[in-house]
């Protein structure tokens, strides 16, 4: 081999080798599997970003606290993991508060794309699932049933998306999501959060949306709630909207609800705005949704219990029939609310179908 061939080898050599590159990076991520009678927090708390916490069918009796981003929980689809109340020593502060599982991050570290799928929440004394300061967190698929306050609820978190779930026979909202709970404060851009083909059934309310905007309700069902989608804001700024509801099946929500200190006794309401700003509520059917309560109605416009009014929001082009007492109601004086190409049948005040 002459000495240009020698060359002209070694550098085709170094070429490849420059080409592949030094040897990959191992993938490091993992799946946890957990079997009934084993710890999910333990599994949990072994897990790294990218990592699978995958749950055997059964039942499982503690309370889970997720801080870790990128980490997906969630049900082996063989059948169903069930997590109910354990000893209140089974899952730390998130057991103590009464909640199912507590995804939990800060305002300065938000926990980020955390996945929930294919799981089953039920009989917790506060909320199902119950998440703060977080980033494109995904629950889907999961079933939250029979819990004291809210069966899935998100606050101070932006980008979430929560889709094909049930919320049943919860004490509060199956579906609750809201700028925070602690305090008075202005409406919080979720920055896209989605809500959608979920369903909603036999909750106090299906859905509240609180002092949010740029938000998304669509191709959702509820029916035998007190009350189906509550969109509520107050006077605070900025002010809760700028979101659209849409594309949703409510139907016979005709449970009793007792009074509370902010609202009235509640029955027979599908859509409730109350203190809102450029909300669109669109092509929604909301059918058959009969009560006395002052929100009662197909779609209602209500003031807020501060006082605070509605404004430029638009109603059009949903099909709302056979709801009592009206099918469209403005019970609100706030300004620039529009009615337009209902399909409708009886309206508070009159002229708005």
């Amino acid at each position: 081999m002459t000495k240009q061939q020698m060359t002209h080898l070694v550098c085709t050599a170094a070429v490849v080798a420059s080409g592949l590159g030094a040897a990959a990076p191992t993938d490091h991520r993992a799946m946890h599997r957990v079997h009934p009678g084993e710890s999910i927090q333990k599994a949990v708390d072994a897990a790294r970003p990218g990592d699978t916490v995958v749950l055997s069918p059964g039942t499982y009796r503690e309370s889970v606290r997720i801080t870790v981003s990128d980490l997906t929980l969630r049900g082996s689809g063989a059948g169903p993991a069930v997590i109910v109340p354990g000893p209140a020593s089974a899952g730390g502060t998130c057991a103590t508060a009464g909640n199912g599982i507590c995804v939990t991050g800060t305002k300065a570290h938000p926990v980020k794309r955390v996945t929930l799928r294919s799981l089953t929440i039920r009989g917790f004394a506060k909320n199902g699932l119950w998440a703060t300061w977080t980033d494109q967190l995904k629950v889907q698929g999961v079933t939250a049933e029979k819990n004291g306050q809210w069966g899935i609820a998100q606050e101070r978190s932006v980008r979430g998306v929560f889709s094909r779930n049930i919320a049943e026979r919860n004490g509060d909202a199956g579906l609750f999501v809201a700028n925070t709970v602690d305090r008075e404060d202005g409406a919080q851009d979720s920055k896209g959060t989605v809500i959608s083909h979920n369903r909603l059934l036999g909750n106090r309310i299906g859905v509240t949306v609180r002092r949010l905007r740029n938000l998304t309700v669509e191709h959702n069902e509820a029916t035998g709630n007190c009350a189906a989608v509550f969109v509520v804001g107050d006077e605070g700024k900025p002010r809760a909207g700028a979101l659209t509801v849409r594309r949703n099946h409510i139907y016979a929500n005709n449970k009793l609800c007792p009074k509370t200190p902010r609202l009235p006794f509640l029955q027979g309401s599908g859509i409730v705005l109350t203190g809102t700003e450029k909300v669109l509520v669109t092509k929604n059917r909301v059918e058959d949704n009969v009560g006395a309560s002052p929100l009662s109605g197909g779609i209602v416009l209500f003031k807020s219990f501060v006082g605070a009014l509605n404004e430029s929001n638009e109603i059009r082009d949903n099909l709302v029939l056979r709801n009592s007492t009206a099918d469209l109601a403005d019970r609100d004086t706030g300004k620039n609310n529009t009615f337009r190409d209902n399909t409708c049948g009886v309206s508070e005040p009159a002229g708005l179908c």
